[in-house]
Protein backbone atom coordinates (compact mmCIF):
# COMPACT_ATOMS: atom_id res chain seq x y z
CA UNK A 1 0.00 0.00 0.00
CA UNK A 2 3.10 2.40 0.79
CA UNK A 3 4.18 1.81 -2.64
CA UNK A 4 0.94 2.83 -4.52
CA UNK A 5 0.85 6.08 -1.71
CA UNK A 6 4.31 7.02 -3.28
CA UNK A 7 3.42 6.81 -7.04
CA UNK A 8 0.11 8.95 -5.77
CA UNK A 9 2.16 11.96 -4.43
CA UNK A 10 5.11 11.64 -7.45
CA UNK A 11 1.71 11.92 -9.69
CA UNK A 12 0.50 14.62 -7.69
CA UNK A 13 3.89 16.42 -8.03
CA UNK A 14 4.03 15.85 -12.21
CA UNK A 15 0.80 16.99 -12.43
CA UNK A 16 1.46 20.00 -11.00
CA UNK A 17 4.42 20.25 -12.92
CA UNK A 18 2.77 19.83 -16.23
CA UNK A 19 0.07 22.23 -15.17
CA UNK A 20 2.35 25.25 -14.38
CA UNK A 21 4.47 24.31 -17.92
CA UNK A 22 1.22 24.19 -19.76
CA UNK A 23 -1.42 25.89 -18.42
CA UNK A 24 -4.33 25.03 -15.70
CA UNK A 25 -6.68 24.76 -18.97
CA UNK A 26 -4.39 22.19 -20.87
CA UNK A 27 -4.89 18.87 -21.72
CA UNK A 28 -1.77 17.77 -20.99
CA UNK A 29 -2.75 19.01 -17.57
CA UNK A 30 -6.35 17.49 -17.80
CA UNK A 31 -4.39 14.20 -18.17
CA UNK A 32 -2.53 14.25 -15.61
CA UNK A 33 -5.15 14.84 -13.01
CA UNK A 34 -6.96 11.87 -14.77
CA UNK A 35 -3.81 9.48 -14.02
CA UNK A 36 -3.74 11.06 -10.24
CA UNK A 37 -7.84 10.20 -10.03
CA UNK A 38 -7.07 6.53 -11.72
CA UNK A 39 -4.30 6.21 -8.94
CA UNK A 40 -6.04 7.27 -6.01
CA UNK A 41 -9.59 5.30 -7.03
CA UNK A 42 -7.05 1.94 -7.61
CA UNK A 43 -6.16 2.57 -3.80
CA UNK A 44 -9.51 3.18 -2.66
CA UNK A 45 -10.15 -0.28 -4.11
CA UNK A 46 -7.29 -1.81 -1.85
CA UNK A 47 -8.14 -0.18 1.10
CA UNK A 48 -11.60 -1.84 0.56
CA UNK A 49 -10.76 -5.37 0.01
CA UNK A 50 -12.16 -7.86 2.76
CA UNK A 51 -8.94 -9.36 4.34
CA UNK A 52 -9.16 -13.53 3.93
CA UNK A 53 -10.12 -15.53 7.33
CA UNK A 54 -7.46 -18.11 8.59
CA UNK A 55 -9.28 -20.65 7.03
CA UNK A 56 -8.87 -19.08 3.90
CA UNK A 57 -5.40 -18.41 3.86
CA UNK A 58 -5.29 -22.23 5.30
CA UNK A 59 -7.10 -23.05 2.02
CA UNK A 60 -4.50 -21.28 -0.15
CA UNK A 61 -1.87 -23.09 1.51
CA UNK A 62 -3.37 -26.04 1.52
CA UNK A 63 -5.82 -26.79 -1.35
CA UNK A 64 -6.17 -30.36 -0.82
CA UNK A 65 -7.19 -30.55 2.86
CA UNK A 66 -10.38 -31.92 3.99
CA UNK A 67 -11.85 -28.65 4.90
CA UNK A 68 -11.19 -26.92 1.75
CA UNK A 69 -12.83 -29.58 -0.09
CA UNK A 70 -15.64 -28.21 -2.34
CA UNK A 71 -18.53 -30.38 -3.48
CA UNK A 72 -21.03 -29.31 -6.19
CA UNK A 73 -24.50 -29.55 -5.56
Amino acid sequence: MTDIKETIEKEIEEARTVCDVSGSNSAECAAAWDAVEELQAEASHQRQAKPKNSLEQYCDENPEAAECRVYDD
